[in-house]
Parts: structure tokens; sequence; C-alpha cells
């Protein structure tokens, strides 16, 4: 059975308590990659709201770009950077995955996001600690399932970021509705 580490590049974010910030306008402004940001990523939206936290410095930091693979230690989630998050910088909270040619990004994603198997192995290493966040080791060792062509692993790579994005759309969608009748509602009754 073949592991994760056995085709894949792990390059783990800068730790952020080492980075030291200065207020020197010269500075590099990073800004950093977050939670929300996966999610928007994953689904392939903007999010309407507040940049992320920031900070200025003169060391060198890891950054991803668009169309890398990144996971999250906190959540167990992964997707794809988009071009809205090119240049974020990342902690050590995330992992970017570096896949080459052995494997389709999308459906690496799928694959960690979604996999049975995969999923009973993390839940296994989570048990009896307190704390749940995922170790770099875990996501090594995972023992992956044999895996399509890379051409079939490109259709099912689409498939699933297509059914996020259109879920995430019908999700918007009836809620701007929800927003709408209750807002005639508002006004019905204050008639």
């Amino acid at each position: 059975m073949r592991r994760l580490e056995d085709m894949i590049e792990f390059v783990s974010g800068s730790p952020q308590f080492r980075i030291r910030e200065v207020s020197d306008e010269e500075a590099p402004l990073y800004t950093y990659y977050g939670q929300p940001d996966l999610e928007t990523d994953l689904v392939g939206m903007e999010s309407n709201g507040n940049e992320g936290k920031q900070v200025r410095t003169f060391d060198k930091v890891n950054t991803l770009c668009q169309g890398d693979v990144v996971f999250s230690l906190i959540s167990g989630k992964s997707t794809i950077v988009g071009v809205k998050h090119q240049g974020y910088l990342y902690t050590q909270n995330y992992v970017k995955l570096v896949a080459g040619n052995k494997a389709d990004s999308k459906y690496l994603v799928f694959l960690l996001n979604e996999d049975q198997f995969i999923k009973k192995q993390f839940l296994m290493g989570l048990q009896g600690s307190q704390v749940l966040k995922y170790t770099l080791k875990q996501l090594k060792e995972l023992e992956l399932p044999d895996l399509p062509t890379i051409e079939r692993q490109q259709v099912i790579g689409a498939l699933y970021f297509n059914q996020l994005r259109l879920e995430a759309l019908r999700n918007r969608a009836a809620n701007l509705e929800t927003s709408i009748l209750l807002e005639k509602l508002r006004r019905a009754s204050a008639k």
C-alpha cells in the first residue's frame, strides 16, 4: 500500500511566533491565509467580508500561489488556492502539498476531504487526544487507496469542485430568497 509521502512533497507553513513584525513601510506586507480563505477557495466563491490579519516583515516566509494544494492541520480539510489568495502567507497550521505529475490536484483534494478510508485513518489518529489537531506525521503516513488513471482523476476532481460550487450557489440563492421574503413580511406587518 502506498503512503501519501511516497507521492507528495510537503512544505510546512512559517511558524507564526517566529515572524518578526516591523513597522517599516518598506517591509513587505503579507496577509495570513486562514480557515475562511480555505472555505471560499473550496467552493470557488468570493466571501463578502473582512480581509484577514496582516503582518509587515523582512523575514523569509512561506506564501501560497494560485493552484497550490493546501491542507489545514486544524480542520483536516484541503483545497486549491484561488487567485484571490495568491501571495498569502501560510502558517504552521497549514501544509502545502506538491503532487507534481503523480496526482491531479483537484482529485487529491477530493481524496483528502471525502475518502472514507482516509477519514477513518484520521479519526484513529485523533482518538484520545484532547485537541483536535492533525499532524504532519499523520498526513504523511496516510495510506492511499489505488488511484485511478490521471484522466479519470481529472474528471472526478473537476466534478467534485463543480458540485461544491453549485451547492454554495444554491445556498446563497436560498439565503437571499429568505432575506427578501423576511423583508416583505416586515413591511407588510408595519403597515
